[in-house]
């Protein structure tokens, strides 16, 4: 285990161990999602904070990688069903939520796919976003800093006019005008961009969910890691399938659908530490 690999999985499982207020607000959202309390719950919080270091270990380890290894730790799994709507001559959405490894994806995603446009919240201080937007384009991602309507618009000029994948972190709403879906059995606020996006630039949308694999033999040592990241892509979804006057909530209840899917198999590589948009029965 690297230096850095130790170090974030002993400040997380410090994290578990004593409730801090991300390892509470993490087993507060499973336990929506799966039903589970007591023993289970904190077992699988456990898993879920492991898997959480496992991510920010590896995004910090990302700029020295070699692509070999980028390559042998990713695994694709239904990219048959999407290859059509992903080899148009203009762009394409995929939403996702905070599973796996999504960087690594992305660095994978650019050397084998098609290039990747993203968008990432603007943190404080500055010079911390810059840092991650440096690491992301070394490996040829496009990001755009979360700031508003202009973004916005320059995301449906990309889509029309690119052929690009533009991946949106969408389970947590950033906007402060979620749409209003269900997932597990709860109402929650979702971010509306994936779906208003997809509608504006006519243009596909590609639920994606991301999870972790253990790693054997010649796969292991050729990705330097226990561990792989396996990019799963969802039944791709049309504007054109979707009319009336709400075809953006209905839209995005369509790939809330499947995202929460994804997460209830893979409950353990959902790294939502922080608020999530459950609305209050």
């Amino acid at each position: 285990m690297s230096v850095i690999r130790g170090a974030a999985w002993a400040l997380a499982m410090y994290g578990w161990a004593t409730h801090a207020k991300a390892a509470t607000y993490l087993e507060q959202n499973l336990a929506n999602v799966t039903g589970l309390t007591g023993r289970p719950l904190r077992a699988l919080a456990r898993r879920g904070m492991a898997s959480t270091a496992r991510y920010y270990a590896e995004t910090l380890e990302l700029a020295r990688m070699k692509p070999a290894a980028v390559d042998a730790r990713v695994r694709l799994e239904g990219y048959e069903g999407v290859k059509d709507a992903i080899a148009a001559h203009t762009g394409t959405v995929a939403v996702l939520g905070h599973n796996g490894n999504w960087d690594l994806i992305g660095a994978y995603a650019c050397r084998n796919i098609i290039k990747i446009t993203a968008v990432a919240e603007v943190l404080k201080p500055r010079e911390v976003f810059n840092e991650f937007v440096a690491l992301r384009e070394q490996w040829g991602m496009r990001i755009l800093g979360h700031e508003g309507g202009a973004t916005f618009r320059e995301l449906i000029r990309l889509t029309r006019s690119e052929r690009t994948l533009v991946c949106l972190l969408s389970d947590r709403d950033l906007s402060g005008k979620g749409i209003q879906v269900q997932m597990w059995g709860h109402g929650v606020r979702v971010a509306p961009g994936p779906a208003a996006l997809a509608h504006a630039a006519h243009a596909a949308l590609i639920p994606v969910g991301v999870y972790y694999e253990r790693l054997h033999g010649s796969r292991r040592r050729a990705a330097k890691s226990r561990w792989g990241t396996v990019l799963a892509f969802g039944m791709p979804l049309y504007p054109d399938d979707f009319v009336g006057e709400d075809k953006v909530s209905a839209m995005s209840q369509a790939w809330a659908n499947q995202l929460a899917a994804a997460v209830s198999r893979h409950p353990e590589d959902w790294h939502m530490l922080q608020r999530f948009g459950w609305i209050e029965a």
